[in-house]
């Protein structure tokens, strides 16, 4: 038996069915990849026309996000065939390979820089994101960890200081990009992970206080964060400037009102609204469907966050910890970094650059959330597996 208590003997069955899986994640997750696809194209369409870089053609961002949705969704079939005692094993190795690639990138001239942020490392035609591979390394790591010191997790010096220097290493890397919202996301993940391992409630509420106290610190030394925060608070104050984004973001929800104007009708991807594909997509959708529209992707993404603590909470009862804290570590995952993008769009929270997860344009986000998702599958499948008496 492995730690997370599964058996080592791996023994594929000849078919599979659908019953072996999860309808609820499955469908609902295709439906969010399907949809962001539709999505993208909208919102990208004329964008796309204006850029030279881009061919003027219409079609350019379609094209690369099908691509991209293509290559993770192979990934994403292949992920689901590897036991989850190999991702258990390869998790330390996986995460070490993640924290030499952020540093990879702010090596000047090694890393890409766009709008003064430097996240991407050119790979040819396409740039690789480390930050969106390290959120997947971070779950599979945390659960990983908290397996192996389960029964060190009410010390402080044996449970926590470990967890706490390789993710004070990687905080590190990443705010140097900078991006802040990965840094959010991937602390999120880890200390989530943490708690649903069961670590000291007193000595987690302590941790929480001082993150809290960080992230004001963070804020309140960084002048670029301190503006994007004020302007959050009064967009209209200076909206050709710092409320620039978010001004657009608010005036393309209330174009949408109840049922949008149309696919394809919306005037704020018309040069008006930035990264209208990417960290703005939202926006695209509730002018153009509607609160209808926004209701359908809050629900969808409401439901694949429910059946990740669903699956997870199954495992844990199966004695397989591991499996368990994946599952939901995917969720906290998925949830937190979908409702920061919400909230930004909204006007709820300050402006981040952090895409919606599933739908929005970009490689290295969708192959990541592919894998993810295929991974979950996977500890739902050794779940239902387990349960009929089949060893995997």
């Amino acid at each position: 038996m492995s730690r997370a208590g599964i058996p080592h003997r791996y023994a594929p069955p000849a078919h599979r069915s659908p019953a072996e899986l999860d309808p609820w994640l499955f469908w609902s997750a295709l439906g969010l990849l399907m949809l962001g696809l539709v999505m993208v194209y909208s919102s990208s369409i004329a964008t796309a026309e204006g850029s030279k870089f881009t061919g003027n053609s219409a079609t350019y961002f379609l094209v690369r996000h099908g691509i991209f949705l293509l290559v993770g969704l192979v990934a994403g079939t292949v992920a689901f065939q590897i036991p989850l005692r190999f991702w258990q094993q390869a998790a330390p190795l996986l995460f070490l390979a993640g924290v030499l690639l952020l540093a990879l990138v702010v090596i000047p001239h090694v890393g890409r820089s766009v709008n003064g942020a430097q996240r991407w490392l050119p790979l040819g035609p396409v740039n690789l994101q480390p930050s969106e591979l390290m959120k997947l390394f971070a779950v599979l790591y945390a659960a990983d960890y908290t397996t192996r010191k389960l029964a060190d997790m009410d010390s402080f010096r044996r449970g926590f200081v470990p967890m706490a220097m390789v993710m004070t290493l990687v905080a590190a890397l990443l705010l140097r990009e900078p991006d802040f919202g990965a840094f959010v996301v991937i602390i999120s993940i880890a200390m989530g992970v943490l708690f649903l391992g069961g670590i000291n409630a007193r000595l987690f509420g302590i941790l929480f206080l001082v993150l809290l106290f960080a992230f004001v610190v963070l804020i309140w030394t960084s002048p670029y964060r301190r503006e994007r925060l004020f302007g959050f608070m009064d967009p209209w104050q200076d909206a050709f400037g710092k409320g620039y984004q978010l001004s657009h973001a608010l005036i393309a929800f209330g174009r949408g009102e109840w049922f949008g104007v149309g696919l394809g009708a919306s005037v704020e991807k018309l040069f008006y609204l930035p990264e209208a594909h990417t960290d703005f997509l939202l926006a695209v959708i509730a002018e153009e469907l509607g609160f209808v529209g926004v209701v359908v992707v809050v629900g969808l993404f409401a439901l694949v966050v429910q059946r990740c603590f669903a699956i997870g909470r199954q495992a844990l009862a199966l004695d397989r910890l591991f499996g368990g804290l994946v599952a939901q570590g995917i969720g906290i995952w998925l949830g937190v970094q979908s409702l920061i993008n919400m909230g930004v769009n909204m006007g709820l929270l300050p402006t981040k650059g952090l895409t919606l997860p599933l739908m929005s344009f970009g490689g290295s986000g969708i192959m990541a959330n592919c894998v993810a998702l295929a991974i979950l599958l996977r500890v739902d499948y050794e779940n239902r597996s387990l349960m009929r008496g089949v060893k995997v």
